[in-house]
């Protein structure tokens, strides 16, 4: 909405003479701008700005501040919006705006304010909508007199700031006119407040996500009879969903996940207005209830990471407005078959990982034909992959990982003519075959992620691989492939993540790896989001985008043997190395330490020797560091980055010297506990890495063994 101005005054019909003149002498009268109080009141904001955003140049005393960038008037000349949102402010919020005696909305969002929020602008008499959020603000939210009258505030959004403490009472019981609270993203504690339930009948919006709430959820929000909002997720709420919750049928949206909450959903009949319910996270038990078919508005279910079990209702059928469909880890268990997906057109998004599932995968899933995202791995599913999945034209996402396929040729084969796949797990199956070869394997011209992992196929990496020129991320680690490393591998101009660990490869470290253009540059990885959240690293690191994942390098276990090539050191975007458990020598190439992005280096269990590079304290980041059991010699870095790691990153080298083992610097010999044999630490050590545990360097979570290390 664009400030008035005077350019109106040109465009007055010249017959209307006399209503131009009434007007000229309208505009000539003191209402003609705005008023000088206003005017200070609003350059008092800019007293308390360290940075005001430019504002200074529209914000000038001798001018009508209805003019003024950010600045809107009514007819009358009077200010009624301020906003001034995203224009870089910085400094204190002044209560002087509370002056502002006609002013509805005021937006001071996604700045860099700070301070505390003025009681004067929650007290106005006034301000309809009260946007601070997206800023730096602190302290607690002040109690009004009980003595105040209503107030018309209606809309107020005080999230993403650093707001501390309980909400007050009184405040909420003179908003008689609140519909919308949103404090989400403080640290907000104390109990969800449900005054506004009875003292604003319409109320309808209460987000309070990610915030240090506790207690249960009240029942007093039972009184909230127009509430068709509730989101409360990653508090610490704990307790059952109350009964008096359930009889709140305005309800659309109730967002829970993350807390400790309990119990069963039997009340959820009730909620036949229900959009989305997302109570993932928690530690709700019992089953979906036959009722939920009475949802027939429900189009999102989230109750993953639960304690949930039973079979999966056949009245689920009945919720044809279904899209998205979350139930992984928990211990649902039964056939899918007796839900029928072809009533479920408007599905796109089905995830049921980490359940007790059996049977065959039911055929009406591939009449889902919107569907994006399937993940069926870790269940009990037995049979083929049908052909009918190429039915599944806007498949983006598949995962089947753990499911005792068999025939990888022929599963390549039927899964060609999936063309919008971008991701695709399918590892921990085809226990012992023989990787497919041949040039028969075609498609996948779109696979950005693919993983056959853990599946101790033989053979060697296949040339087919090559084609898939849109490839970001490769998973082979866990099989029994051999030979070397391909030189086509520096073809794959999007290839930024490669395990290959836990296998038989041989031969020296391919110098191809060096020219891997991903690897070489800091340029960020095409963004392609996952249709469903996938983990790097570890389970509590959760990725949606697949260019934001770390680059890696893993040839971890293995039979490789020569040098480390020096050319590593042009792979300057690398965060993760780990050459350990081959039969590597010679001594740390000095262009390793131009690795500056490296949090992760692995050299152990090699035969490397020579001393420690000094230059390897310029490695910054790095956070995980091994080179134990080699030939190395010499004094262990007591400054800098390397002085930081315990001496188990050293162990197993009898020629090195430092104050962090035994073997001290200058002494005859090393001490016996200084010196740590294969034999010994061996076995454990490959046992970690082959499950990709190693430092928590940790595999996708579709390759996860502990199937249960969530929630």
């Amino acid at each position: 909405m664009q400030p008035l101005s005077h350019s109106h005054r040109n465009g007055f019909p010249v017959p209307f003479f006399g209503l131009a003149l009434v007007l000229l002498v309208c505009l000539d009268s003191p209402t003609s701008s705005c008023t000088d109080q206003e005017k200070s009141s609003l350059l008092q904001l800019l007293t308390g700005l360290s940075s005001d955003g430019g504002l200074t140049a529209s914000w000038r005393i001798d001018t009508d501040c209805c003019t003024w960038e950010g600045i809107t008037c009514n007819q009358d000349r009077i200010v009624t919006d301020v906003s001034l949102a995203s224009r870089g402010l910085k400094g204190s919020i002044s209560p002087f705006l509370g002056n502002l005696t006609g002013l509805l909305r005021l937006n001071l969002s996604q700045n860099s304010l700070s301070g505390g929020l003025p009681l004067e602008l929650v007290s106005s008499s006034s301000i309809l909508v009260l946007d601070v959020s997206f800023n730096c603000l602190t302290g607690g939210l002040s109690e009004l007199p009980s003595s105040t009258p209503a107030r018309p505030l209606q809309v107020l959004n005080i999230s993403s700031n650093f707001f501390t403490g309980r909400f007050p009472s009184t405040t909420w019981e003179v908003m008689k006119s609140l519909v919308v609270l949103n404090a989400s993203t403080n640290s907000f504690t104390g109990q969800i407040p449900t005054t506004p339930c009875v003292s604003a009948p319409s109320f309808a919006v209460l987000e309070l996500s990610f915030n240090q709430l506790s207690g249960n959820i009240p029942p007093g929000l039972g009184n909230c009879l127009a509430l068709k909002l509730l989101s409360a997720g990653y508090n610490n709420l704990n307790g059952t969903l109350p009964d008096e919750l359930f009889k709140v049928r305005s309800l659309q949206y109730i967002s829970l996940p993350n807390n400790r909450l309990e119990g069963a959903l039997n009340g959820i009949i009730n909620l036949t207005n229900l959009v989305t319910l997302d109570l993932g996270k928690n530690e709700l038990s019992g089953n979906i209830p036959d009722s939920i078919g009475e949802l027939k508005r429900l189009e999102e279910i989230h109750l993953g990471h639960n304690n949930m079990s039973g079979e999966l209702p056949s009245a689920l059928s009945n919720c044809t407005n279904l899209i998205t469909v979350d139930l992984k880890a928990n211990q649902f268990s039964g056939e899918l078959t007796k839900v029928n997906f072809v009533s479920l057109s408007k599905l796109r998004k089905l995830d049921l990982v980490f359940n007790d599932f059996t049977g065959t995968i039911p055929e009406s899933i591939y009449s889902c034909s919107k569907l994006t995202a399937l993940r069926l791995s870790y269940n009990h599913f037995h049979g083929q992959l049908s052909e009918k999945i190429g039915n599944l034209k806007s498949l983006r996402f598949l995962s089947l990982v753990n499911l005792s396929l068999t025939n990888i040729k022929r599963t390549l084969q039927i899964l060609e003519s999936s063309r919008s796949l971008n991701t695709l797990f399918i590892g921990f199956n085809f226990l012992h075959e023989t990787m497919p070869e041949d040039d028969s394997i075609d498609g996948f011209e779109n696979l950005q992620v693919l993983s056959m992992s853990y599946c101790s196929m033989s053979g060697t990496i296949p040339d087919w691989l090559s084609k898939l020129t849109n490839l970001g991320m490769l998973f082979l680690q866990g099989n029994q492939l051999t030979g070397p490393i391909p030189d086509w591998i520096s073809t794959l101009n999007f290839l930024f993540h490669l395990d290959i660990s836990n296998n038989s490869f041989t031969g020296e470290i391919s110098t191809a790896l060096a020219e891997m253009p991903m690897l070489k540059s800091d340029k960020i990885a095409a963004k392609a989001f996952f249709e469903l959240p996938v983990y790097v690293f570890s389970p509590f690191i959760q990725y949606i985008n697949a260019g934001a994942c770390p680059k890696v390098l893993n040839l971890a276990v293995n039979k490789f043997t020569g040098v480390i090539p020096g050319e590593m050191g042009q792979l300057r975007a690398l965060v993760s190395l780990n050459l350990s458990y081959n039969k590597l020598s010679g001594e740390i190439p000095q262009p390793i330490c131009n690795l500056t992005n490296l949090q992760m280096l692995d050299l152990s269990s090699n035969h490397l020797t020579g001393t420690i590079l000094a230059a390897l304290n310029n490695l910054h980041f790095l956070s995980k560091f091994n080179i134990s059991d080699n030939d190395l010699e010499g004094p262990i870095p007591t400054v800098g980055q390397l002085s930081t790691f315990p001496d188990s990153s050293f162990d197993g080298n009898p020629k090195l010297c430092g104050p962090m083992i035994v073997n001290h610097c200058g002494s005859a010999e090393a001490g016996p506990e200084s010196i740590i044999s294969r034999e010994q630490i061996g076995s454990k050590v490959i046992f970690a890495i082959s499950f990709g545990a190693f430092f928590g360097v940790g595999v996708l979570y579709d390759q996860m063994v502990l199937a249960r290390y969530f929630g």
